[in-house]
């Protein structure tokens, strides 16, 4: 039967291209856009946090609207592919514009911000819920499936590991501007640094290699305005204009020892080449895929029944506000490691070491999931990885800026068990809807998988929301050294035990998923029966 061919190798590997590139476009946003807005960019941290959580206000509709839209898509390619070739190149491109910095006023930037991002949403529905779609309907064995979530998720942190590796490398490449250093040394292991530039640079970042030495401004003009020892200085940069600092904490330090980036032009030329693979990645998707299951035959467009079926369908409901908890969790640690690491170690470049380190867990989390789904079952594999994941990650609030290995241990024994959470949840939309069709004689299947991408983007706005408003409390200022010391209690929250409670709550609630492994036995085999009737007649 082929609701029950096994899938090829290189049909799995291609479904997973299209979670890697995805993940690009959603990691990339989760990790960067935030430190981007407040410390390049120069919007508020509470500006941004009420961004991403009204951007995300019109996600509920339009997730749904795409579910609907996909499930009604005819065309020779089927219902969900053809999605994924025609929004490859139109999410690759807002993501460049979601990333370069133009030249406005304080509104001009909160508007172009705001359309933008709420474009990037769009274009993201429009693409993601069609993809997660797609894995239901490729075969009709729900342990076929559950190995095929696998290697989506293997997929997704590999793209997450492509843009959460290199970014902050290419950021650092693309955003070198050649500068004049001079280093003179004074008495006491102090040192007078001097630099210049022959371009106007609106937002650079100077400090040193090891990130310990204290820069303060050698110029009277800056003595009210910002000149408290701190380990690196944002500021803009006037042509052929000398700044010059008095740095101390490191010895022997030279020119080569000293790091000058522009972030704007960093930030904005790396995620343009990233957005090139985002694209590239797609197009083997599409063309590596195939579907094989379609409604039945006697099953009649009718949007009020499906809504109707939809809330009467229990594990959809537990799925929609579990999948919602774990992406604010998730979204949190994301959008909160870059200042963690920039602000608080003071080393961003740790940062990218850190997550390919979370990234190799993940991809380790993701290929156990299978196996140990099996042997647990996915509903109390899924409890046991939110309380191990959520309980480890609360160790962070114990951790000083110096405890980089215990760092790394928690991070990547927390980030192993997190990596089960979308990797089983993917899964169970497609047994929810295996549900719906065993119990209604209907399937609505991107309908179903909107509750996907509602909870990854809704949670992800939340996240947003809630760093920017924790921020917000502790004065934040991604631009002003004092502003950022001050925050630094808030920044070691977000990343601890301010995401662990989150787990707590999810974990109790799944309590109530209703579709044990036996029940689904019964539901994959009922469901094949029928189908192939339904082929001999």
């Amino acid at each position: 039967m082929a609701e029950i061919k096994k899938l090829s190798l290189k049909e799995k590997i291609g479904y997973a291209f299209g979670d890697g590139a995805a993940n690009i476009a959603w990691r990339g946003v989760a990790t960067f856009l935030f430190i981007f807005y407040t410390d390049v960019f120069g919007l508020s941290p509470v500006t941004v946090g009420v961004l991403m959580l009204v951007a995300r206000f019109s996600d509920g509709i339009s997730d749904v609207l795409m579910g609907i839209i996909g499930d009604r898509t005819k065309s020779k390619y089927g219902k969900f592919r053809p999605w994924i070739l025609w929004t490859a190149v139109p999410l690759a491109a807002i993501l460049s514009l979601l990333f370069t910095s133009p030249d406005l006023s304080s509104t001009g930037k909160i508007i172009y911000a705001y359309i933008t991002y709420i474009f990037f949403t769009l274009i993201y529905t429009a693409n993601n819920i069609p993809y997660g779609a797609l894995m239901a309907v490729m075969t009709g064995d729900d342990k076929e499936r559950t190995s095929l979530g696998s290697f989506r998720m293997v997929g997704a942190f590999g793209g997450g590991m492509l843009v959460q590796g290199a970014l902050l490398f290419l950021v650092a490449y693309f955003g070198n501007m050649n500068p004049i250093i001079n280093v003179s040394k004074l008495e006491n292991e102090k040192f007078r640094v001097e630099v210049s530039t022959s371009k106007d640079v609106e937002n650079v970042n100077i400090k040193t290699e090891n990130g310990i030495a204290e820069f303060i401004w050698d110029d009277p003009k800056m003595e009210s305005k910002d000149n408290v020892p701190t380990n690196k200085k944002s500021f803009s940069m006037e042509a052929n204009k000398e700044y010059a600092f008095i740095v101390e904490g490191e010895n022997g330090l030279t020119e080569n020892n000293i790091f000058i980036i522009d972030q704007k032009e960093g930030y904005s030329n790396s995620m343009y080449l990233m957005s090139v693979f985002l694209a590239i990645l797609m197009f083997i998707t599409f063309y590596t895929t195939k579907e094989r299951i379609q409604p039945p035959r006697a099953q009649k467009n009718n949007l009020k029944q499906d809504f109707k079926d939809l809330i009467s369908n229990k594990p959809w409901l537990v799925l929609l506000v579990i999948g919602l908890l774990f992406n604010i969790y998730n979204s949190i640690k994301q959008g909160i490691v870059i200042i963690y690491f920039t602000h608080y170690l003071n080393n961003q470049l740790l940062a990218a070491t850190f997550l390919i380190g979370l990234m190799l867990a993940s991809v380790a989390g993701a290929m156990v999931t299978a196996p140990l789904g099996k042997k647990f079952g996915k509903r109390n594999l899924f409890i046991y990885a939110l309380l191990f994941s959520g309980g480890v990650n609360a160790l962070l609030a114990f951790c000083g800026p110096n405890d980089i290995e215990a760092i790394f241990a928690i991070g990547i024994l927390s980030e192993f068990a997190a990596a089960m959470f979308p990797t089983l949840f993917f899964v169970m939309l497609g047994d929810a809807a295996d549900y719906s069709e065993f119990k209604n004689g209907r399937r609505a299947t991107g309908l179903i998988y909107s509750a996907g991408s509602f909870a990854t983007k809704f949670g992800g706005g939340i996240a947003g929301a809630i760093i920017g408003l924790v921020l917000g409390a502790f004065h934040y200022s991604g631009q002003d050294a004092g502003a950022i010391d001050g925050a630094i209690p808030g920044i070691i929250m977000l990343m601890s035990w301010i995401p662990a409670l989150i787990t707590l709550v999810a974990a109790v609630l799944m309590f109530l998923y209703p579709l044990t492994q036996k029940k689904l036995d019964e539901i994959t085999l009922e469901l094949n029966t029928r189908r192939l009737k339904e082929q001999n007649n």
